[in-house]
């Protein structure tokens, strides 16, 4: 269940002189990939299916609900951006400067919403959900959840980057400060649980059952030995979780060329494909 306080922000959002072509690029934070609704479903979704300890599930709800209050900075922040766009295209023609702005904002801006922000990215297109993890294993989820704040911090960073506007400087130097929390958040649980001796996730397989051949061993694929082998940590020394030591191999085929056999005629496919046709009366060579 959640409560609202009457509409007051997390944090305060100023724009000192409004700019439609950042509220495009804001949009990227909103919807894109990167963005707070990703991590704002991918917390919740963790958390609603969340089994163990009820510590992690009460903090993935408080982290999420956050994120809600960011898409909400994000979405004043475009609208207060919007603020005094040209609404008609002969206002545009009057005035280069604004024909410019004109021609790099989002036009469905103007068209669809009445000068707010909408659920999609900086390109406009909708988002998806296809980016929310929610593996239901901790430890897995923390690692996703400390790669899309990285993500997230990226895109903060570069959005810092691309405005001189004071308020927006001070808004977006927020956001990048609670990605600094939340990567720290979620390393912090994943070393809690476990860190590297919890790995490889899951760690609730026998690893007697793996084979000890390939467990720890990185495989290169150069076609002969005029490739160079990219070595690195990864094919030498102690492995991340400790339980082995990395070696390197030339990767070499160990299966047989496949064969299918026959198509079942029941199948939309020709003759020649089919048993009892062509195929059977060719011979190799």
């Amino acid at each position: 269940m959640f409560y609202h306080d009457g509409g007051k922000l997390q944090y305060e959002v100023r724009v000192d002189k409004p700019d439609p072509v950042f509220a495009k690029a804001l949009q990227q934070a909103i919807g894109g990939i990167q963005g707070e609704i990703r991590v704002c479903l991918q917390y919740m979704f963790q958390a609603w299916g969340a089994r163990g300890p009820a510590k992690y599930r009460d903090m993935l709800l408080e982290t999420g609900t956050e994120e809600m209050a960011h898409i909400e900075m994000l979405a004043t922040a475009v609208a207060l951006n919007l603020d005094g766009a040209p609404l008609e295209q002969d206002q545009a023609a009057k005035d280069p400067m604004v024909a410019a702005a004109l021609g790099g904002m989002n036009i469905q801006h103007v068209i669809t919403t009445c000068m707010a922000a909408m659920p999609v990215d900086a390109s406009g297109v909708p988002f998806n959900a296809s980016h929310v993890y929610a593996s239901g294993n901790v430890a897995a989820d923390m690692l996703a959840n400390a790669l899309a704040e990285s993500t997230g911090r990226m895109l903060a960073v570069q959005l810092y980057k691309m405005t001189d506007d004071a308020g927006m400087k001070d808004m977006l130097a927020y956001l990048v400060a609670r990605d600094t929390m939340h990567q720290n958040q979620w390393l912090a649980a994943w070393e809690e649980l476990g860190g590297r001796e919890n790995h490889p996730i899951p760690n609730n397989f026998d690893q007697s059952l793996e084979p000890s051949e390939f467990n720890y061993t990185f495989l290169t694929f150069g076609k002969d030995e005029s490739v160079p082998q990219p070595e690195g940590n990864w094919s030498g020394g102690e492995s991340f979780d400790g339980r082995s030591t990395f070696k390197i191999e030339r990767m070499t085929p160990r299966g047989e060329k496949p064969d299918l056999g026959k198509a079942s005629p029941r199948a939309a496919v020709q003759k020649a494909q089919e048993g009892g046709g062509l195929l059977d009366t060719l011979t190799p060579g």
